[in-house]
């Protein structure tokens, strides 16, 4: 398979997660109705729950992977997805909704997971973060189009067949991966499952100085961001009063988040995954700083708060796959588990933090925005921690070679 069908792929692999996410966010009202949901901010859980059990379920696919191989552990979790999605569809109470978007998640983890170890399988250093960048600007298309493909849905019947589009989805992409998609993982790679093994190898993973810091920054900034999707709903549908232009305004979030990491993959291999991320950091402070700013006026606007938003979602799209980029090169022989801790790391302290700042929600901007300059302050000393202090080095100019340290 060439590698233009292998990113598209890895990409809407990567985007079911996402759709299961934002394709939601224009159905919580009538969920919340046709359930009986008495608190606004419960409604939130539909997305919250299920982001947080993906972060326990990755911790899962990576280490079966790393044994049996990529493709037949990513071709289980997505026949779990298209299970468990007509099982959402057919759910008579909120709570039941809650267990199966639990179940949901649990099944589909590896869908996080997988895409990364194959790309790892295939490219290294900064061709790695580049790869990465292109698979972004595809999978952020789907957050982009997804509120709109809720909406539309919700015209012509009821939220309940929007997790039967999910499930229709999830199925072509599995024929899909099916017919096209070889094993990339090296024979010699394979690990045994042994506990004791796996342990080590997540340990490792989760130790690395060099990778932990990018990790648990990248966990930031992304939960920042689960609380903007969390509460962007009732904060900028409801009390912005962007009412039917909230679909609109959400796609064209994601739209100018797709085009950064198309921007990144041309960039990164000129000026190094490291530099590039370092200074996006930075700026996505400053450009808090001024959310919270704005925010702390009880009259601010929907025009003085979506350009900053958009701007600090473009910042994310340099920091994320850098980030992860950085983080996953120690790791070459455990690809599949390292990628699993990492993930694990981000969605489970993502979700967390999403849940958190989206039910701090109280009618203004002011608990987003500070979230999100907590979250790039703190990542910046993580980053520093992980670069023994030194910002916007390249370890590996142009036309180096690339050693690559091999783990037991």
């Amino acid at each position: 398979m060439g590698e233009r069908e292998t990113i598209a792929m890895m990409a809407l692999v990567m985007a079911l997660q996402a759709l299961a996410v934002d394709a939601m966010l224009p159905a919580l009202g009538d969920i919340a109705r046709d359930l009986d949901v008495a608190d606004p901010n419960r409604r939130q859980l539909v997305v919250g729950s299920f982001l947080l059990a993906s972060g326990f379920a990755s911790l899962v696919p990576g280490s079966l992977a790393d044994r049996y191989g990529r493709r037949p552990v990513l071709l289980a979790c997505v026949a779990i997805y298209v299970v468990f999605s007509l099982a959402c569809a057919l759910v008579t109470s909120f709570d039941a909704l809650l267990t199966m978007r639990v179940a949901q998640a649990m099944g589909c983890g590896g869908l996080a997971v997988l895409p990364g170890a194959i790309i790892r399988d295939r490219f290294s250093g900064d061709q790695m973060a580049k790869q990465m960048s292109v698979i972004s600007v595809v999978f952020l298309v789907v957050p982009m189009l997804a509120p709109s493909i809720g909406q539309v849905v919700l015209l012509f019947a009821g939220w309940r067949w929007i997790f039967v589009f999910l499930a229709v989805m999830a199925l072509g992409m599995g024929v899909w991966v099916f017919i096209r998609l070889p094993e990339t993982m090296r024979p010699e790679y394979r690990q045994p499952i042994r506990p004791m093994s796996i342990a080590i190898n997540m340990a490792a993973a989760a130790t690395n100085r060099s990778a932990i810091g990018y990790v648990l920054g990248g966990a930031l900034t992304f939960g920042a961001m689960i609380g903007y999707v969390n509460s962007s709903q009732q904060l900028v549908g409801e009390h912005f009063g962007a009412g039917t232009m909230f679909p609109v305004l959400f796609g064209f979030s994601a739209l100018m988040m797709a085009a950064a990491n198309f921007s990144n993959s041309r960039i990164v291999e000129r000026f190094g995954a490291r530099r590039v991320s370092h200074a996006a950091v930075i700026l996505f402070i400053f450009v808090s700083g001024l959310q919270t700013w704005f925010s702390s006026d009880p009259d601010e606007t929907l025009w003085q708060f979506m350009p900053l938003m958009i701007t600090n979602m473009i910042l994310i799209g340099f920091i994320g796959a850098n980030f992860g980029s950085i983080a996953l090169q120690p790791f070459e022989r455990t690809a599949g588990t390292a990628n699993s801790m990492h993930a694990f790391l981000r969605l489970v302290i993502g979700s967390v933090i999403g849940i958190v700042v989206g039910q701090a929600y109280d009618g203004t901007a002011h608990p987003l925005a500070l979230a999100l300059l907590m979250s790039g302050i703190l990542s910046l000393l993580l980053v520093l921690f992980s670069e023994k202090g030194k910002l916007f080095r390249r370890l590996h100019p142009p036309g180096t070679p690339r050693p690559i340290v091999l783990e037991h």
